[in-house]
């Protein structure tokens, strides 16, 4: 790692005991095999080869297996959808299109929680706002003149909606499609930064997109969705559930270098900080806080970003207003 490079990867992870949710985990022994570190090559020139090591990649398949009465890995928290969500009409890996804006590599695992088990050919979407803190689908809702824009909160939240203009002014409304996280329809028929794609054999998917801007009542972030159980057509995904609903953080030293650079240095809307954001569950990876790296000096050159995802593949967690839990995790022992 060169002395310029920074990240905010841990290489040994504390341990972990899973705490009460659904799958009956409470007091079970968190356990996994070892964690193989990840070898990262720098993006556009911008970064030496790095270690990325979450821990979740066992070192060999037969120690990924949890023993009686243990989990191997604790799920990952599952946060609300906000109305912005576009069913996967996009089956891409690089989901840019023309926007502008730091390049960003997101590589996602995604593994049962409760066997280890890699799940292959899962439908994974993304979906975030521009640099400037707009949604494609949305513009109309974030332009303001006319009727602000929705929420991605429950009530008495912060809104999840764009600020007024690519300026950042505040919206001028109430909000006009609806409150409590409820889901709202298109208004354009723009889908940059938004993809869907399939995981390998390992369960690992990866996405090309831009660095997220900001936008008011909400700190940086990327929704994310796993869908299993379908099939992949010529047509795309269709069929099965969605087994995870959930959002990816960055922590403040990524996004204060971010703002330093076109176009998010020219955004003037005053920005939610990942401590004061009510949908982020504020427990680190267990709640979707990327690990990052980049060169401190030069993150215009790209960022790569990457997180294991523990998931329940035989639930269904598509709720437009599913509460943040802390009693999820996305960390492992190691």
């Amino acid at each position: 790692m060169t002395g310029n490079e920074t990240t905010n990867e841990s290489p040994d992870q504390p341990r972990h005991q899973s705490p009460a949710h659904k799958r009956d985990l409470t007091r079970r022994k968190v356990v996994v095999a070892g964690g193989a570190a990840v070898a990262a090559v720098g993006v556009g020139g911008g970064l030496a080869a790095s270690a990325f090591a979450d821990g979740a990649t066992p070192t060999t398949p037969g120690k990924s297996k949890a023993s009686p009465g243990e989990a191997c890995y604790t799920l990952t928290s599952e946060t609300t959808e906000g109305p912005y969500y576009i069913d996967a009409d996009k089956i891409r890996q690089d989901i840019t299109e023309d926007e502008v804006g730091i390049p960003l590599t997101l590589t996602l695992k995604v593994i049962d929680a409760e066997t280890c088990k890699p799940l292959r050919n899962a439908a994974v979407d993304i979906w975030h706002c521009s640099a400037l803190g707009i949604y494609s689908g949305y513009e109309a809702m974030s332009s303001g003149g006319g009727g602000g824009a929705p929420t991605d909160a429950p009530s008495g939240t912060p809104t999840d909606a764009p600020s007024g203009t690519p300026t950042g002014e505040p919206p001028s409304g109430a909000p006009s499609g609806g409150t409590g996280g409820g889901h709202s329809e298109p208004t354009d028929d723009e889908r940059y930064l938004r993809g869907t794609w399939k995981t390998d054999k390992r369960g690992y998917v990866t996405f090309k997109t831009v660095f997220p801007g900001w936008y008011q009542g909400r700190c940086v972030h990327i929704h994310v969705k796993v869908h299993v159980d379908g099939e992949w057509t010529d047509a795309g995904y269709e069929g099965g559930h969605t087994c995870h609903t959930g959002q990816l953080f960055f922590d403040e030293k990524s996004v204060l270098a971010s703002a330093t650079v076109e176009p998010y240095s020219t955004n003037t809307t005053t920005r939610t900080t990942l401590t004061e954001d009510t949908i982020y569950p504020q427990n680190g990876q267990e709640g979707g806080l990327l690990f990052l790296a980049y060169d401190k000096k030069r993150i215009a050159k790209g960022v790569r970003a990457h997180l294991t995802m523990g998931v329940a593949p035989d639930e269904t967690h598509d709720s437009t207003d599913t509460q943040p839990s802390a009693s999820a995790s996305a960390s492992a022992s190691s």
